[in-house]
C-alpha cells in the first residue's frame, strides 16, 4: 500500500485516483481540526441539531464584570424626565462597559439591517398605562352572556393588537433594587391609591411619602406573615418548608407577601390572583420582585401542569370551592402532586354561624369524594382558624367510593395541556411507578432526575446534558454579557425546555418564570418536578401580566420558527409591553432570526450587540414616541 501511494505521488499516474484521494485528505484534516474546537449543540430536540456555540476553553481566564459598590447599594433611583418625548434616560442609567466581553458587537446599523419601515405611535388613552390585550379586551367582555363564573377575568384576545407602544407611568423610576424592594416600592410607578385605602386596617400595604410600603400583614396575617408561616410548619411538621415543600401556588394571594416571605425559607410561590379583584394587587407583587401572575379558577383550567405544586395555599382567597359540584377542588386537585398539602384558613373553618357551616360541610362532602384526608385542623393565639388536607398518594381510595362520584378521568380527557381547556368534572388518575413518588429534597432536587422522567428511555442522559449545557452558556456566556446583572431580578425564560436557564441562575438574586409553548414538547411538569416554576403560553397571543413586569426576557431557538404562525413584529410589541425600561431581551437564535429582531429593536430606540452572530442582548431604553 505504501509503495502504491509513493508511486501515486512520484509518477502522477492514474489523475482521478490521486484527485480523489487528495480530496479524502483535505476532508479527513477538517474533521479533526473541528473536532479539535470544543463545541456544544443544544443536547435535547427542543431546539436544532445544525446549530453549534463556541464556548471558550475550561481553562480559559474568563473576564469577569465588575460589581461595584454602586451597583451593590439601595440608591434612590432616579425618576424618568417628566416630558411629552422621553427619549433621554436618567441621569443615573449608565451605560454598561464593553471591554473584557466576549467580543460582544454593537449591531445591526440601519443601513445594513432587514429593510423596516416602521412608524412607531404612542398608544392613546389613559388605560393604556397598564394595559394588557387579553384582560383588558371590553369588547368581548361586555358581549359575555353570564359573568356568574368569573368569565370577565379570564382570557378574551383581540383578533388584532394594535402596533403601539404603552406610555409610561408619569413620574416612573427605575425600580427599587431587590431585597429592599420586598418591603418598599416607588409610589409613581404603581399609582394605585385605592388598595392603600380599603386594606389600610389590615396592614397589607401603606403610603409613606413617595414610597408603598408593606409590613407583612394580611387579613389572616394578625401577627404578621412570618408568624402565620410559622404557624402552618408547626402544625404540621412534615411540611419541612424548604426542603420537603418547594414549589407552592398561592391562590388569591391579595399583595404576595406570603410568597414574598417565604422566599427566606427556599420556597418558591407561584402567587396569582384575577385582574383588579382589588386593585392592582398583582402589579404590586411584581413590582415588589415577588413572584406572581394573573389568573382565576372560573370556567377554564389554569395553565399549570398536572402533579406540579407541591402545597396550595387559600387565606380567605375568595374562591368558592364547591361551586358548580366543586369543579374549582378538582381543579386544584389535578395540579396538586399526589400528597401534596391544601392549606386554608377561612371563616368557614373557626367560625359557627349558618353560613360558614353550610360552606364547611359542602367542602366535607366535597373533599371525601375526592379521598382527601384533613391531616390537621387548629386555630392560632388570634383566633384564626387552619385546616391541612392531603392528596392521596394511591387509587385504593377511589377503588373503595360506594359511587363513582366524582369520576376518573378517561385518557382523551387528559391528553391536552390546560391551555383554554374548561374545566373537568372527573378526578385525574394518580400516577404509577417513579412518576408517583415525591421529588428527593431541596436543593438536591434541583439537579437530580425528575420524577416524571425516570420511565423514558435514555432521559436521564439528556436531562444532564441540558444541565450541564445550560450551566456552561450561562457562565461562560451570559455572565459576560453586557447585562448588569445586579439589577436584574424578575426573569422570563420564553421557551424554558427542561429549565436549565433557570436552573444555572439559581444561586443569583433572581427569580424565573419558565414558559412552555403551547407548539413545544411539554416539559412543564419537568420544571415543577426540580422545583421551579412555569406556565403555558402562546407567543402568537399577549401575556397575562401586566407591562413593564420582567427585567430580563430570555428565548433559545424560538424566534426562529414562531414567525411561522405569527408575525414578529407583534411578538416584539408584546416584549416592549412586559420588559422594564433598561431592561434586557437576552436571545440565542439563527443568524437569520437574530438580524432580523435586531432589526426591529434598532426602530424602537434599543441598543442591541451580538455575539458570534447567534447570541443578542437587547436593552431597552427609556424612548417613547411623541404623542
Amino acid at each position: 500500500m505504501t509503495n502504491l501511494f509513493e508511486s501515486l505521488f512520484k509518477d502522477r499516474k492514474s489523475p482521478v485516483i490521486f484527485t480523489l484521494f487528495t480530496l479524502l485528505i483535505c476532508v479527513m484534516t477538517l474533521f479533526v481540526a473541528n473536532t479539535s474546537t470544543f463545541t456544544t449543540s443544544d443536547p435535547i430536540s427542543f431546539y436544532p441539531d445544525d446549530i453549534k456555540v463556541q464556548l471558550p476553553l475550561e481553562h480559559d481566564a474568563l473576564p469577569v464584570l465588575p460589581d461595584s459598590k454602586d451597583q451593590q447599594e439601595h440608591r434612590a433611583p432616579p425618576v424618568l424626565p417628566d416630558s411629552k418625548d422621553q427619549q433621554e434616560p436618567p441621569k443615573d442609567h449608565q451605560e454598561l462597559p464593553h471591554e473584557g466581553l466576549l467580543h460582544w458587537e454593537k449591531a445591526f446599523d440601519n443601513n445594513v439591517s432587514v429593510d423596516l419601515n416602521m412608524n412607531w405611535k404612542l398608544c392613546k388613552g389613559a388605560v393604556m398605562v397598564d394595559y394588557m390585550p387579553c384582560l383588558d379586551n371590553l369588547k368581548a367582555i361586555k358581549a359575555l352572556k353570564s359573568r356568574r363564573h368569573m368569565e370577565h377575568r379570564e382570557r378574551h384576545c383581540p383578533k388584532s393588537v394594535p402596533r403601539c407602544l404603552l406610555p409610561l407611568p408619569k413620574g416612573y423610576k427605575v425600580k427599587v433594587a431587590w431585597p429592599k424592594s420586598r418591603d418598599m416600592i416607588w409610589y409613581d410607578n404603581v399609582p394605585h391609591p385605592k388598595l392603600v385605602e380599603y386594606k389600610k386596617e389590615q396592614n397589607w400595604v401603606v403610603k409613606t411619602g413617595e414610597y408603598l410600603v408593606f409590613p407583612g400583614g394580611g387579613t389572616q396575617f394578625k401577627e404578621g406573615v412570618n408568624h402565620y408561616i410559622n404557624f402552618i410548619e408547626k402544625t404540621l411538621p412534615a411540611i419541612q418548608w424548604g426542603k420537603n415543600i418547594r414549589v407552592v401556588l398561592d391562590a388569591g394571594c391579595g399583595v404576595a407577601s406570603f410568597g414574598g416571605y417565604l422566599l427566606d425559607k427556599n420556597v418558591i410561590t407561584m402567587s396569582f390572583a384575577p385582574k383588579d379583584e382589588h386593585e392592582a394587587q398583582i402589579q404590586f407583587a411584581l413590582e415588589r420582585g415577588i413572584p406572581a401572575t394573573l389568573s382565576v379558577i372560573g370556567t377554564q383550567k389554569l395553565t399549570f401542569p398536572d402533579n406540579g405544586f407541591d402545597l396550595i395555599h387559600c387565606a380567605r382567597c375568595r374562591v368558592h370551592w364547591d361551586a358548580d359540584g366543586g369543579k374549582p377542588l378538582y381543579e386544584l386537585n389535578r395540579i396538586l402532586r399526589p400528597g401534596g398539602y391544601f392549606a386554608w384558613s377561612a371563616t368557614p373553618v373557626y367560625r359557627n354561624d349558618e353560613r360558614d357551616q353550610k360552606v364547611w360541610n359542602a367542602m366535607v362532602t366535597v373533599t371525601t369524594n375526592m379521598c382527601w384526608t384533613v391531616v390537621a385542623k387548629t386555630f392560632d393565639s388570634s383566633g384564626i382558624g387552619l385546616v391541612i388536607y392531603q392528596k392521596p398518594t394511591s387509587s385504593s381510595c377511589y377503588e373503595k367510593r360506594k359511587k363513582n362520584n366524582p369520576p376518573i378521568c378517561k385518557n382523551n380527557e387528559r391528553n391536552q395541556i390546560s391551555w383554554y381547556t374548561r374545566l373537568s368534572s372527573c378526578l385525574i388518575p394518580l400516577p404509577v411507578d417513579d412518576a408517583a413518588r415525591w421529588p428527593v429534597s431541596w436543593p438536591n432536587r434541583l439537579t437530580s432526575i425528575p420524577p416524571s422522567l425516570s420511565s423514558q428511555v435514555d432521559a436521564g442522559n439528556k436531562f444532564d446534558k441540558d444541565t450541564k449545557h445550560w450551566s456552561r452558556i450561562v457562565s461562560d456566556i451570559y455572565m459576560e454579557a453586557p447585562i448588569n446583572w445586579s439589577t436584574v431580578r424578575n426573569v422570563m425564560d420564553m421557551n424554558a425546555g427542561y429549565g436549565g436557564f433557570a436552573a444555572a441562575l439559581i444561586d443569583r438574586p433572581v427569580w424565573v418564570m419558565n414558559v412552555v409553548p403551547i407548539d413545544m414538547p411539554d416539559t412543564l411538569t419537568v420544571i415543577f418536578d426540580r422545583g421551579l416554576i412555569g406556565t403555558y403560553h402562546d407567543w402568537c397571543e399577549s401575556l397575562s401580566t401586566y407591562p413593564r413586569t420582567y427585567d430580563l426576557i430570555h428565548s433559545s431557538f424560538l424566534f426562529k420558527n414562531l414567525d411561522k404562525r405569527c408575525d414578529i413584529v407583534d411578538v416584539v410589541v408584546e416584549i416592549d409591553r412586559i420588559l422594564r425600561p433598561d431592561g434586557y431581551l437576552l436571545v440565542q437564535d439563527s443568524m437569520e432570526g437574530i438580524r432580523k429582531l435586531g432589526s426591529i429593536l434598532n426602530t424602537l430606540h434599543w441598543s442591541v450587540t451580538s455575539y458570534q452572530n447567534q447570541f443578542l442582548v437587547g436593552r431597552k431604553s427609556f424612548w417613547r414616541p411623541k404623542p
